[in-house]
């Protein structure tokens, strides 16, 4: 196993609207076949042929492409970065195959709401966590930078959607037993050094129904005992994939005020949220995705500082955290870049003027 000398950080940010990422930053068309994980829409499953660096020089090309990433976040301002999941598929398939009762090797096809088929691991006996399997992860974060550091996880509503149960009678008992698996997982990331934890959870959003049954207890389940600052993110699905977004508001996002998570990530800027939602979220820290990451124009600092100014008529200042609307995968690395410098300097305008 690889070891890393840590880089103290500072315990918090204490400065208004602190910028942060939601977690993916481009990956190098050296490292991973974009092509291959297109096809896929976003993997369930592991995906054969995605990475085009092979054993044994995989590890050592991703901690290069993790180090240009982090790099990256910091020359452009962000405040609270992520390892750019640099090292994943997805955002989830890397931890949702790795888990006891999960056959990956095997998977089965459901149908989307639309009717399109989707590759899903299959849910064989009972989930129980194996293991860490992003430890590594925010070691190498945590030893390559000064700045604050979230990594994220996938929630345990969304990790049930995206698989084809056949071992659990009652699906919340696997909702739950996730919930159990992902807790564990966070513990051993925090003991590892990250400073904030965030839950993934963005098909609350296609089940509201299911979501207000089970979701909050779930989410409550995973994040139990935690020290450290705690988020959920929820999003209308990654922009290069879905297109144009047609809701501009969510249809579970007040009941998560009830939760345990501190803070509640939400994209804003694409689908023009209708941001008196935000009034639903107290007494929770908002992290507002403020930068379109449909759009292929790169917004400019006053343009991020009016849709932050927006905001700031519903949510206090001290509890608004700037940050893309949702994981920055599928853009290029330049523009990724570009737009997350428009995001630090356009909270910097805005903290200037409070």
């Amino acid at each position: 196993m690889r070891r890393f000398s840590v880089i103290v950080a500072p315990d918090v940010d204490t400065r208004l609207l602190p910028s942060t990422v939601v977690g993916s930053y481009p990956q190098p068309e050296w490292l991973i076949d974009r092509a291959a994980l297109g096809s896929h829409s976003v993997p369930r499953v592991r995906v054969s042929g995605a990475w085009r660096v092979s054993e044994p020089y995989l590890e050592e090309a991703q901690d290069d492409a993790t180090a240009v990433a982090i790099r990256d976040m910091e020359r452009a301002g962000i405040d609270t970065i992520t390892d750019g999941e640099i090292r994943r598929e997805s955002y989830s398939n890397r931890f949702a195959t790795a888990l006891d009762g999960i056959d990956a090797e095997h998977p089965a096809t459901i149908h989307t709401s639309g009717g399109e088929p989707r590759t899903v691991p299959r849910v064989v006996g009972a989930v129980r966590w194996r293991g860490p399997v992003e430890v590594q992860d925010i070691e190498f974060l945590r030893s390559h930078t000064d700045r604050l550091t979230k990594i994220t996880l996938p929630g345990p509503f969304t990790m049930a959607q995206q698989a084809s149960n056949e071992a659990y009678d009652d699906p919340d008992e696997l909702v739950m037993d996730l919930a159990a698996a992902v807790n564990q997982e966070a513990h051993a990331l925090q003991s590892a050094g990250a400073d904030v934890i965030q839950l993934d959870e963005p098909w609350l959003r296609n089940d509201p129904d299911g979501a207000r049954r089970i979701a909050v207890s779930a989410i409550d389940r995973a994040l139990a005992g935690l020290s450290v600052t705690t988020a959920v993110h929820l999003c209308f699905g990654y922009a290069a994939l879905v297109g144009a977004k047609n809701r501009n508001r969510y249809d579970f996002l007040g009941e998560l005020s009830g939760s345990v998570a501190h803070q509640i990530s939400v994209e804003a800027a694409q689908p023009k949220l209708d941001l008196g939602q935000l009034s639903e979220l107290s007494p929770k820290v908002v992290v507002l995705g403020v930068i379109d990451l449909g759009d292929e124009q790169v917004e400019t600092p006053e343009q991020v500082a009016d849709r932050l100014r927006a905001a700031l008529a519903y949510i206090p200042a001290e509890r608004l955290v700037p940050a893309p609307d949702c994981g920055m995968k599928y853009l290029s690395r330049a523009r990724a870049f570009a737009k997350l410098k428009a995001l630090a300097d356009g909270a910097a305008l805005v903290r200037a003027e409070l």
